[in-house]
């Protein structure tokens, strides 16, 4: 083995070490960071954390752990990481790396391992000088020629961070089992890896229909990611013009909101037509309501206990607020309006 592997012999007898990232289906052996210096073999860290300014040098050590009664030989590799579509945690392909993946160094890419042994492999970020400060998430993966498994490095580069969230193209859509599904893109547009809460609330013609407090979605959203999530609404209306409301957030003061409209019709054209006819009466009444001795015309003043009140031009039915379900849409400034499309979308990050 090369001058850069250290082999740290210990006695593995029935339950091995607790290790972070045990082998897919070969629980034989495990890789993991080593254990921090004084604490017991078996406290094994569940991931590599490193930070520090562009130009340094930063050091840690992995440890391979080989339970079998047979010695192995591992390849070992450095890879970027991302989030695959389903927002799980990924890494690319060898030779694609150009982040973090590409400044780590090991000190060794294959390594044999006897029988019941743990062997420690140094390795080395170089953080360039051109580095932009926030996360750069990456990847150690070691590969057996049959079963591969990983560990995660946390690479933070210092200087200025900024925690922003933007929700995109947010849909529902009537499902046959008469729930309906809800779909939205969710976008880390900062440059600290975000862990997003969702709240969802839903209004109809007549008041509100449903309200979902925020609640921690299982998912880690890396720097410049993007995963699109599909949610069942299990009691959506059965005849009614909803207007759906999303709201993310995530620490550091990320915040984004994005709407969706969503018709439901029970009985084919024909209810359709109904029902744009009880919206259509419902906006005549309550316009009628808001103008107090019927239609009148726009910007009349009218007496009230010897008060005037004035009405603008505008007039119209008072109307349930805007809501968005669970889905993509484009991304757009603060308080920005997708003319003819009736979706809101507000975005506002946190620098820090």
């Amino acid at each position: 083995m090369g001058s850069g592997l250290v082999l740290a012999v210990s006695c593995l007898f029935g339950g091995g070490a607790a290790v972070a990232a045990p082998a897919a289906d070969d629980p034989s052996w495990s890789v993991s960071p080593v254990p921090p210096e004084g604490a017991a073999t078996d406290e094994a860290r569940p991931f590599f954390y490193l930070e520090g300014p562009p130009g340094t040098v930063l050091k840690d050590t992995l440890a391979l752990t080989n339970e079998s009664g047979e010695p192995r030989t591992f390849r070992l590799r450095a890879a970027d990481a991302y989030n695959a579509r389903d927002g799980g945690f990924a890494v690319r392909d060898e030779g694609r790396s150009e982040g973090a993946g590409k400044w780590l160094d090991l000190a060794e890419d294959t390594v044999e391992v006897p029988p019941r042994t743990r062997a420690e492999v140094p390795l080395r970020v170089t953080v360039p000088d051109s580095a932009v400060p926030g996360d750069h998430p990456a990847a150690v993966v070691v590969s057996d020629g049959e079963h591969s498994a990983g560990v995660r490095l946390h690479l933070r580069v210092s200087g200025p961070s900024l925690a922003a969230l933007s929700v995109e193209d947010v849909s529902v859509h009537e499902r046959a089992d008469g729930s309906a599904a809800l779909t939205y893109t969710l976008v880390n547009r900062g440059n600290t890896a975000l862990r997003p809460r969702l709240a969802f609330r839903a209004d109809g013609l007549f008041g509100q229909l449903t309200r979902r407090a925020a609640r921690q979605l299982p998912l880690e959203l890396l720097p410049g990611q993007r995963v699109t999530r599909h949610e069942r609404w299990s009691d959506p209306p059965v005849a009614d013009l909803a207007h759906v409301r999303i709201t993310v957030t995530a620490g550091g003061g990320a915040r984004d909101q994005s709407t969706a409209s969503y018709t439901a019709v029970p009985w084919g054209w024909g209810g359709g037509v109904l029902l744009v006819a009880v919206a259509g009466g419902a906006g005549w009444y309550l316009r009628g309501r808001r103008r107090g001795n019927g239609p009148g015309r726009a910007g009349a003043a009218h007496t009230q206990g010897g008060g005037t009140r004035h009405e603008g031009a505008d007039g119209g039915p008072a109307g349930a607020a805007g809501t968005s379900g669970d889905a993509p849409v484009g991304v757009r400034g603060s308080g920005s309006q997708d003319e003819g499309s009736g979706e809101q979308h507000e975005l506002t990050g946190a620098a820090t």
